[in-house]
């Protein structure tokens, strides 16, 4: 595994991933590219308060609308709970890149270091699909872990969508058409 120098001049700008958050038997696997830096301060997933991510999943949890100001109350702690009681999994496909600032169109690919995801479903037969918060999501994973996943994962199936990024940066769409587009993907 190539590690990033931190010794090197660029390395200010690496960005470490965190681990994956699972309950015992999740079936989605949502799957970020790498956490902002309101998340890397917070260490926190989608901490920035106008990611979607939450009111989306949440609403999903509760068959409800989304809403961010209800979500915001609710500690992250309880947040990560209620998705592992329900069947979610979180991670990102990179364990480490050069990235100055939060976008992800500024990952220098070079520099991208993907997590072990297939060692991580290996060890979680009960995943029945990948959802990838973003275009970049998956795109990364096709570069990084597709093969191998093709090689070891031939014998399970697994469904794939590529979902509308929650970031705040992806404001082509409304929260309610990107709750639309996500509640089709994470209900089973």
């Amino acid at each position: 595994m190539n590690i990033i120098n931190k010794e090197d001049p660029l390395s200010q700008d690496v960005a470490n991933s965190f681990a994956p958050v699972s309950g015992k038997n999740p079936y989605v696997l949502i799957l970020g590219t790498m956490p902002g830096q309101v998340s890397l301060k917070s260490a926190q997933y989608y901490a920035h308060p106008r990611n979607a991510f939450w009111p989306i999943l949440i609403s999903v949890i509760q068959q409800s609308e989304p809403d961010s100001r209800t979500v915001q109350k609710l500690p992250y702690p309880d947040r990560i709970q209620l998705a592992c009681e329900h069947g979610y999994a979180l991670w990102d496909v990179l364990a480490q890149c050069h990235r100055p600032g939060s976008l992800d169109s500024d990952i220098q690919q070079q520099s991208a270091i993907a997590n072990p995801i297939n060692e991580w479903l290996a060890q979680h037969p009960s995943v029945v699909r990948i959802c990838f918060n973003g275009k970049t999501a998956d795109a990364l994973f096709n570069r990084h872990v597709r093969k191998e996943f093709n090689e070891t994962m031939a014998d399970r199936s697994i469904e794939f969508f590529t979902l509308p990024s929650t970031s705040p940066a992806m404001a082509s769409l409304s929260l309610s058409e990107k709750h639309a587009t996500w509640l089709k993907a994470l209900r089973l």
